[in-house]
């Protein structure tokens, strides 16, 4: 299973850890880094709410985890000087729920709901009137004397956060009126990022240490953030708790996170790939009891990165390992194999 400081979501980290975060979380716009295109957008929208005094359209943030959704979500509630309740999908299990925290919702407040792709499906219902004409109905009772009850509610924004927008049902995305994707970060942006935090954390670092976690943060703030405060402590223990180059390689060697941001995991799959089924194709199945793991948690975690990266491909007939990952694990790819039908 994958270490804590490589997961992008929050769920291994522990309670001191999950208040660094926070800590670590910019509260405007202009400190936030990267997704310029949609941080730019954001801020006209937020703009014009405020100038006419209306509550900012519903927002759908969505992406794979880590690149900042709940951040951005803090950053609207804050540049809009409004309050924001949070909660998440699956908490959400009955109607009343949900009728408890719109009713106590003031004017121009912000709902924030995670993982709003796991909503119970009737919890979705009450939810489209809310969006649309900020009111909920309500049921009393049942049999006979069942009465349905509407309750007005203040205007609010909801934002919702998924990093699985394809299971949003249609009738819910259409009542977003802001949608935004959030892309993967370059080194470049992650290195500005980590030289933040290090700041915050009153941890001297070296640009080129900057630079190095970085590159092997797969893209993703949160992991880069993880990273640096495992460095930080090797820092500490085996230096003078001053981040430089051979402190970080040291780190992130014991972390068993290579130069391209691939762990033992990773590294695991794609050499079970090429050793033990000459490169491919071959199911997702077959790769997962290999590596001794479930086959949901390999198509979920470990494979949108290798993919993404170019080290494996998807076939029809299963996934392949590519010349990147022969080139990765300094392993001559085999001469001219020829292409399959549905290649």
């Amino acid at each position: 299973m994958r270490e804590d400081y490589l997961r992008a979501d929050d769920d291994g980290l522990t309670a001191p850890e999950k208040d660094l975060e926070k800590a670590l979380r910019p509260l405007s716009f202009a400190d936030f880094t990267g997704q310029q295109k949609v941080v730019d957008n954001i801020k006209v929208f937020v703009q014009a709410a405020k100038l006419r005094s209306e509550s900012l359209d519903h927002v759908l943030l969505h992406g794979p985890p880590g690149l900042g959704k709940t951040t951005l979500s803090f950053i609207i509630a804050n540049e809009l000087s409004s309050a924001i309740k949070i909660t998440s999908g699956p908490v959400l299990d009955k109607p009343s729920d949900l009728a408890g925290l719109l009713t106590n919702l003031e004017p121009h407040d912000v709902l924030f709901i995670d993982e709003i792709h796991r909503l119970n499906p009737i919890v979705e219902e009450y939810l489209y009137s809310a969006m649309e004409d900020y009111r909920i109905d309500i049921m009393l009772d049942s049999g006979p004397n069942a009465r349905s009850v509407q309750i007005t509610l203040n205007p609010f924004t909801l934002i919702g956060a998924t990093t699985r927008a394809g299971l949003l049902t249609s009738p819910l995305r259409a009542r977003f009126g802001i949608n935004a994707r959030l892309e993967y970060y370059d080194a470049g942006l992650l290195t500005t990022i980590v030289k933040r935090s290090a700041t915050i954390l009153n941890t001297p670092l070296t640009e080129e240490a900057a630079f190095e976690i970085a590159r092997r943060s797969r893209g993703t703030p949160r992991i880069a953030n993880n990273l640096l405060r495992r460095t930080r402590d090797f820092a500490q223990i085996k230096g003078d708790g001053k981040i430089t180059m051979p402190i970080a390689q040291l780190a992130l060697e014991a972390l068993d996170v290579d130069v391209n941001g691939l762990d033992d995991m990773d590294n695991r799959i794609l050499s079970t790939i090429i050793d033990k089924f000459k490169g491919g194709p071959v199911g997702l199945t077959t790769i997962a009891t290999a590596v001794g793991d479930e086959a949901e948690t390999i198509e979920e975690v470990y494979e949108p990165f290798l993919i993404q990266e170019g080290y494996i491909k998807r076939t029809s007939r299963g996934r392949e390992a590519t010349e990147k990952a022969y080139k990765h694990l300094k392993i001559a790819p085999p001469a001219g194999r020829a292409a399959g039908l549905f290649d």
